[in-house]
């Protein structure tokens, strides 16, 4: 039977059909929904949301350790989080097949950088897999775990953005039950000290010359031959651009296996072309590849290192040719990234953007739209759980360099603060800090699409479970009690009393603002802790004096032209517009 799906389906169901057991991740777009879908076969697989990258990617480990098939989930830059134990797992091998799945986002549609993960496969030397739709992608997926098995090897399936999101038709097949390995102590295998590793760093260069062997062998890497001419040596999504420009006037080597590089092959198909040029995204990794091996080759010299591809560009590249889009008469209105009408952080973010002396350092999530205008109340991003250290860091330099009355402000959300958040307090609060940081608890992962972490109180499989209590783990990490404070977010009295409060202080003080993100589905709990009856906001016109200080929260709610005015449809009533007009001019209906 065939069904259409995403690339992120298809990995789940090819998770299905090669026997997986065990399934973790952190939800990161565009990796998100591959375990939301592994949760579809939660009778066959049990998966989970970890706190972070390195938690899933540990988790899988001893899942394969234990002797079932395991995966784990996560977008590019979690693979940083997640190297430490990956690297030495490179090592050890596997008992049951496991695959790192590693969702890249060329152009940066939702990350703070583009790398290019294929670099870790050939720094941890690591078998990697490279599908270019959503067929491969279920495909890839359960080849992985056979490979894994065979080469004794954890498996890199390396998919994009592009290929995680865009649909194709996938042929469906049966789930294959594998049998669950018989634990059995190995510690020369699995105790990674140097003695031990010294030997494992041998084995591994036996086993990269038996999976580059079969890499040149591999059906999943294509020859295509349509002349001696031109010859195209591609993979990924890539494939799809280049036989989009090119046609079928020109001879492909298309790659699924991307390391170990299958060069043999890769020479015997460029002895058999006259000019070869290759596609692919980003870093010139294929390119360098055939460089060190002597082959001629165009690529980067003419196709962009940076960003993502698609047809045109690759046509502009290689032809200078440019494909005429259709002409619809009127551009589409841009909309800029903003936080949602009744979006729990507005509030927080209006208060804090009037503090004066104030440097703000900022997180990974959705509440990194505070950095934009009007409310421009974020200074810094870089990582995730990177607020508070980075912001203990600035302003233990600044008392250092005199300059005490300039206060730092940390920022960090409810998902992040237990994914990294919690090591960075620890820093602040154990050598002695003075900034002030701020948990946004919206009580859920909000910009990834509503995922469980450890403070909603249920797992990714639905079930009840344990609530992290986050004042209460603050004050086990050594926060006082009286540094703590817990205020709604939508009333502005109190986030000003409490930042005012916890700034003045020369020591580590934490604001929690606790407020249910207005998009997501209200659990039992949420209903009972929370008042979030239906309620509205509207401007009396007779009123209203045109100050606009109701524009300056940044409410897409709120409209400004000949007369101020508030669309019915996204207002949630928060009344953060409310308490800012001087004029009582906005009234709850």
């Amino acid at each position: 039977m065939k069904t259409i799906m995403t690339g992120n389906e298809a990995v789940a169901r090819g998770a299905y059909e090669g026997g997986l057991v065990f399934a973790s991740a952190y939800p990161g777009t565009p990796s998100t929904e591959i375990l939301e879908n592994v949760v579809n076969y939660k009778d066959d697989i049990y998966c989970e949301w970890a706190p972070n990258e390195k938690v899933a990617m540990e988790a899988a480990i001893g899942a394969s350790v234990a002797g079932v098939r395991s995966m784990a989930a996560m977008k590019h830059v979690g693979v940083n989080v997640a190297a430490d134990p990956l690297f030495t797992f490179a090592y050890t091998g596997v008992t049951g097949g496991c695959v790192l799945v590693s969702a890249d986002d060329p152009g940066m549609h939702s990350s703070q950088n583009e790398q290019d993960n294929r670099n870790y496969a050939t720094a941890a030397r690591l078998l990697m897999l490279e599908p270019s739709d959503s067929q491969e992608s279920k495909d890839f997926m359960k080849l992985g775990l056979e490979l894994s098995e065979r080469f004794d090897t954890p498996v890199l399936l390396r998919m994009t953005t592009r290929v995680c999101h865009s649909k194709g038709l996938v042929e469906l097949g049966d789930r294959v039950e594998m049998p669950i390995v018989k634990y059995e102590k190995n510690i020369k295998k699995f105790v990674a000290t140097p003695a031990n590793g010294k030997v494992m760093r041998k084995n591994l260069v036996k086993r990269l010359a038996d999976m580059e062997a079969y890499s040149n062998t591999a059906e999943i890497n294509k020859l295509e031959y349509n002349g001696t001419e031109i010859g195209v040596i591609t993979s990924g999504i890539s494939y799809q651009y280049a036989k989009e420009v090119f046609g079928e006037e020109v001879s492909y080597l298309k790659l699924g296996m991307t390391f170990p590089m299958p060069m043999d092959l890769i020479r015997q198909f460029a002895s058999k072309v006259k000019k070869i040029y290759v596609i692919e995204e980003m870093d010139p990794y294929i390119e360098n590849h055939l460089k060190m091996a002597g082959i001629q080759c165009i690529g980067k010299e003419v196709i962009p290192e940076y960003d993502e591809l698609n047809p045109d560009i690759v046509r502009t590249a290689i032809f200078g040719e440019k494909e005429e889009g259709i002409k619809v008469g009127k551009e589409a209105v841009v909309r800029p990234p903003t936080l949602c009408a009744g979006c729990p952080h507005r509030g927080f973010f209006y208060a804090l953007s009037k503090k004066k002396n104030v440097m703000i350092t900022g997180d990974i999530g959705c509440y990194t739209l505070g950095s934009a205008p009007p409310l421009s109340a974020i200074d810094t991003c870089f990582c995730m759980g990177g607020s508070i250290s980075s912001g203990h860091g600035a302003a233990q330099a600044l008392k250092k360099a005199g300059n005490q009355n300039l206060k730092v402000v940390s920022v960090i959300g409810d998902s992040t603060f237990f994914h990294s958040g919690i090591n960075s307090l620890m820093d602040a609060v154990y050598n002695k800090g003075c900034n002030t940081s701020v948990i946004l608890d919206n009580r859920i992962t909000g910009m990834t699409g509503h995922q469980q972490n450890p403070g909603t109180g249920y797992t990714l499989m639905g079930e009840e479970t344990t609530e992290v209590d986050i004042p209460m783990l603050c004050q086990a990490i050594g926060v006082k009690k009286d540094n703590i404070y817990i205020v709604n977010p939508n009333k502005l009295d109190e986030v000003n009393k409490a930042l005012e409060e916890a700034i003045a202080k020369d020591e580590p003080t934490v604001v929690i603002t606790k407020w249910p993100c207005i998009l997501k589905k209200f659990s039992p709990q949420d209903k009972k802790d929370f008042d979030l009856s239906p309620k509205k906001c509207t401007i009396n016109q007779d009123k209203c004096k045109k100050c606009k200080l109701c524009v300056g929260v940044g409410c897409p709610a709120i409209h400004s032209g000949e007369k101020i005015e508030i669309d019915q449809v996204p207002c949630t009533g928060c009344t953060v517009c409310m308490q800012v007009c001087p004029f009582n001019a906005i009234e709850e209906v």
